[in-house]
């Protein structure tokens, strides 16, 4: 099970990187579970980041067309692997797909993609139920579905019953998505994500000095790796602290990427 670090800035990213985080993700956590950065941050992150890392950018609960294919345009410019996008506030299907297929073209336009977003607290978002949303993410051609939580009151687990969450699972692998859980995890909250057959865990709060608004720790973040169970990603060899870029290196994208890939040359095959 692979790891995701929510960063808000690059010294953030640092501590991440060399913490061992799997993947390192752009969120400002002040402006709620997805928050987007400033594109000018998201640009010194990929700086940090520069390919040691798949680096993913949370690009908040879509409104409407327009601004979402913009937004999801603007991230793939810098080269992003991922970028996750909510529907809070969105109860019809219909419309939930039409955004999750015009996201995924702008991304594809670009070599990113998409992660769907779910809420275990739906009810509270006035989103679509998590089930609903893992076909939309399907029939849109997303990567993978993410299971996190609108409200950062309760953890994953007290929201959603772990039988839930392993169905929940289940139908995204089904379906041919990745499945990443997030909302509120801490590393006790690993080992049932893990038996679940979770690809990844998101965390921001426990990995952070002074809570989901304070600063990434990198001790913080190596405890977190070696709960999440999987070898670690061999650290950076160098982090700078001036403006300097990483070394780069190449790296591959996760394997569950990889299934995804394959899928869909399958899928272009049989057009």
């Amino acid at each position: 099970m692979q790891l995701l670090i929510s960063v808000a800035g690059p010294a953030d990213a640092r501590a991440a990187l060399l913490g061992g985080a799997d993947v390192i993700d752009a969120k400002d956590p002040r402006h709620g579970a997805l928050g987007p950065v400033s594109p000018h941050r998201l640009a010194a992150i990929r700086a940090v980041v520069g390919r040691a890392r798949p680096l993913s950018a949370a690009l908040g609960d879509a409104a409407d067309e327009k601004a979402l294919t913009g937004g999801v345009a603007a991230a793939a410019s810098l080269g992003v692997a991922f970028v996750k996008v909510g529907f809070a506030g969105i109860t019809s299907e219909a419309r939930a797909r039409r955004l999750a297929v015009a996201a995924q073209r702008a991304a594809t336009d670009g070599g990113t993609r998409v992660v769907a977003v779910a809420y275990a607290d739906w009810r509270h978002a006035e989103s679509l139920a998590p089930a609903r949303l893992v076909g939309i993410a399907a029939d849109a051609g997303a990567a993978g579905v993410l299971l996190d939580t609108a409200s950062k009151g309760a953890p994953l687990f007290a929201i959603q019953p772990v039988a839930s969450v392993a169905a929940w699972v289940a139908a995204a692998h089904a379906a041919g998505l990745f499945a990443a859980l997030a909302g509120s995890l801490s590393g006790p909250d690993f080992a049932p994500a893990r038996a679940l057959g979770a690809d990844l865990v998101g965390v921001r709060g426990a990995a952070c000095v002074g809570g989901r608004t304070g600063r990434v720790s990198r001790p913080r973040v190596a405890t977190l790796r070696a709960s999440a169970g999987a070898a670690p990603s061999p650290p950076p060899a160098r982090v700078p602290v001036g403006r300097g870029l990483l070394p780069e290196r190449d790296v591959e994208l996760p394997e569950i990427v990889r299934r995804y890939d394959e899928m869909l040359h399958a899928v272009r095959e049989r057009a």
